[in-house]
């Protein structure tokens, strides 16, 4: 039985990032996010002119691509759907974002740590978050159960910034080649976490996909029925177990995932 006044209790924690036209929430080549006023309480001049007024309410209107910010992919992202003669094809690419189970994507959180492998790619290459890095976390803190969160916490999040901090994140990266890429999971751990009976994987970078070549590691883990909810921030607020993880993305027919909000309710006192 769920302890309602324990959630109640609980701490909540913002594990999702700010969007802004001037953030790298948006993968570089992708229809870029944007922010506009469309109705404002009177009319005024603006930047881009006179900004209309039919009432005295204000609403604005975005345009978001549907992998931008903190989002989650459903296997529609890199599945395509049986009868259509791709490579990967099977039944999960007809699952697309609204059809996955919103209790999917949530569940105990496990932080693990690998902040150790920031910076040690090369330029343009992500260095690989392989089964033996998660070995040894589990002979540290326990094995992995069945139905755990699992979080990866790259450190990454820091070069969610405006300016030139913000290039880092993915423009250095995935654009110009000059910076390394961030710590991501290997197809071999997608397999690994799969078989322990992890369902939804999340990491505070801009992808559980390498800088470098990020299909293999989605066409594994989503094709097997895996969640991945990308470009999280502040795990570092977490403790390694004890906090539960939920994310609630946006409901569209037919997506290829969404963005949404990812909390983690932590108990007083952890």
């Amino acid at each position: 039985m769920i302890d309602l006044g324990g959630i109640g209790a609980a701490r909540v924690v913002d594990l999702s990032v700010t969007l802004s036209e001037r953030l790298p929430g948006t993968w570089p080549g992708h229809m870029s996010f944007a922010h506009h006023n469309w109705n404002w309480f009177a009319e005024v001049e603006g930047p881009t002119g006179r900004t209309r007024s039919t009432a005295p309410y204000q609403t604005n209107f975005i345009v978001i691509d549907e992998h931008c910010g903190t989002h989650f992919d459903a296997p529609t992202h890199f599945i395509p759907p049986e009868g259509s003669g791709l490579p990967a094809a099977g039944p999960l690419g007809s699952q697309s974002g609204e059809k996955v189970p919103p209790e999917e994507l949530m569940g105990p959180a496990v932080v693990v740590d690998v902040r150790f492998l920031s910076g040690q790619g090369k330029p343009g290459v992500s260095p690989f978050i392989e089964p033996e890095h998660i070995r040894a976390f589990e002979e540290e803190h326990g094995e992995l159960e069945e139905g755990e969160v699992v979080l990866l916490r790259t450190g990454w999040d820091r070069y969610y910034a405006e300016g030139e901090e913000g290039e880092r994140f993915m423009q250095a990266p995935l654009v110009t080649g000059e910076a390394p890429g961030w710590p991501a999971p290997s197809p071999k751990l997608a397999v690994y976490l799969h078989e322990k009976g992890i369902r939804t994987l999340g990491i505070d970078a801009p992808s559980i996909g390498s800088a470098h070549d990020g299909v293999p590691v989605h066409r594994e883990g989503l094709g097997r029925g895996m969640r991945y909810v990308e470009i999280l921030t502040n795990l570092g607020e977490l403790p390694v177990r004890g906090a539960y993880f939920i994310f609630l993305p946006l409901k569209v027919a037919g997506s290829s995932g969404g963005p949404g909000r990812a909390v983690a309710l932590v108990p007083r006192g952890v």
